[in-house]
């Protein structure tokens, strides 16, 4: 893996390749928590995907996709770690594993709870 991220990356944060031999592109967003990412962001890594020539765009943030950016993810195969799927991934899933949960909502129904008494 190589960070390219910074000033005129192309949408790009980290080049790599997953362990299945698959090259993938990242693109990390650290948002306040009351924000969420606008689908602008997930437009800029699918085309970033297309600029590097990669199989796989992962979109990693501290907080939720908007509604229209987690729906444009979900279909245009972009995996998105949002802050309820980075536990997941901390404690042993694997990434591609967490694309059986991607664009099926922003947690469960008491994380959301708990999200708006803190946040809220």
């Amino acid at each position: 893996m190589r960070r390219v991220g910074g000033s005129h990356d192309n949408g790009a944060d980290v080049l790599g390749h997953l362990p299945d031999g698959r090259s993938m592109v990242i693109q990390c967003k650290r948002y306040a928590p009351k924000r969420k990412i606008p689908s602008r962001e997930a437009r800029d890594l699918l085309g970033a995907k297309v600029h590097f020539k990669v199989d796989v765009a992962i979109f990693v943030a501290t907080t939720y996709l908007s509604g229209p950016a987690e729906m444009f993810a979900a279909e245009n195969d972009i995996l998105a770690v949002h802050r309820d799927h980075f536990g997941l991934w901390n404690n042993g899933a694997s990434l591609l594993s967490l694309s059986a949960v991607n664009g099926t909502g922003q947690g469960d129904r008491r994380h959301r709870e708990r999200w708006k008494e803190t946040y809220g």
